[in-house]
């Protein structure tokens, strides 16, 4: 198969994997993004892009890692491979035992990094002040923190997600599927407080998303790292332990401290496997041993 094939195959499997497998077209650009990279690798070394052989998968990975890409993204770059491969053999109609699926790279486990209470704190009070962008960057970490979402859902979080009666909050997270968080506490009032007095500030455009930037334009993942970054220099906080996530993984590692079961976690974070949770509970044992190894009254 040519790159010119390749290509529009390539682009009939991104729409194939909104209209009928569902997936969101956040994940379907993300698996065009990684098949971009192997016609790119495929061009400028003069190799047919599919069928690919296990040799010429082995020098794309090589080549990631050379290029300096994480483990992770190695492995999601085979796996967008894969699911391309499987995708062009149902086209073509060939049988499941014609496949030879390039094998997944090992990915390596890495516990998430956290902020301990006291930062958390410090980071809130350094979103004190009255002016909208104080109320929404502190309404932003208490939601962050106090409901556990993803980056991508702070940012696509609208209005009519916000049941203030029934302390109840609504998010669609990955693959799309809506999940209900309890939304209560400094979180609500924060978030209410920013609706009534700043929001109405920045909304230009009438948008329906809560947190909206300085222009009226809805938050993107970027502007949230940015954010944080930003606020954390105040709070005296590393600029490398702050990312978009630290606020989702501090508050799975603080419920799990404070005694909360697996099985809620796991709801609550929208997880579809448990083993997913599991890595917080590793991270809170080893949080405890180096409690015990160095504070003077363990």
């Amino acid at each position: 198969m040519n790159l010119h094939a390749a290509r529009d195959r390539a682009a009939r499997f991104c729409l194939y994997l909104v209209a009928e497998r569902g997936r969101s077209h956040k994940t379907a650009e993300s698996y065009a993004s990684d098949l971009r990279q192997w016609m790119a690798f495929c061009e400028a070394t003069g190799r047919s892009p599919y069928p690919p052989s296990p040799a010429d998968v082995a020098d794309f990975r090589l080549a990631l890692e050379s290029d300096g890409k994480a483990r992770a993204t190695q492995h999601r770059a085979v796996a967008a491979l894969r699911s391309w491969i499987r995708f062009v053999e149902m086209e073509e109609g060939e049988g499941e035992e014609e496949l030879d699926l390039p094998e997944l790279p090992r990915r390596t486990r890495k516990e998430p990094r956290v902020l301990n209470e006291a930062e958390i704190k410090r980071l809130l009070d350094a979103c004190r002040g009255p002016r909208p962008l104080d109320l929404r960057d502190r309404a932003i970490v208490e939601v962050g923190y106090g409901c556990g979402l993803r980056a991508s859902e702070l940012c696509g979080l609208e209005v009519l997600d916000l049941d203030f009666e029934a302390r109840l909050l609504r998010t669609r997270g990955k693959g799309n599927k809506v999940r209900v968080v309890p939304f209560l506490g400094e979180a609500a009032r924060s978030v209410r407080l920013y609706l009534d007095s700043a929001r109405p500030d920045l909304n230009r455009r009438g948008d329906a998303h809560v947190f909206l930037s300085r222009l009226g334009r809805p938050l993107r993942r970027e502007d949230l790292w940015r954010i944080l970054r930003r606020r954390g220099t105040v709070a005296g906080i590393a600029r490398s332990r702050l990312y978009p996530h630290i606020l989702r993984h501090s508050f799975a590692t603080h419920l799990l401290a404070r005694g909360m079961d697996m099985r809620t976690l796991q709801e609550m974070l929208g997880h579809s496997s448990i083993m997913t949770t599991q890595v917080y509970a590793h991270f809170d044992r080893e949080m405890r041993t180096e409690y015990d190894r160095f504070h003077p009254r363990a």
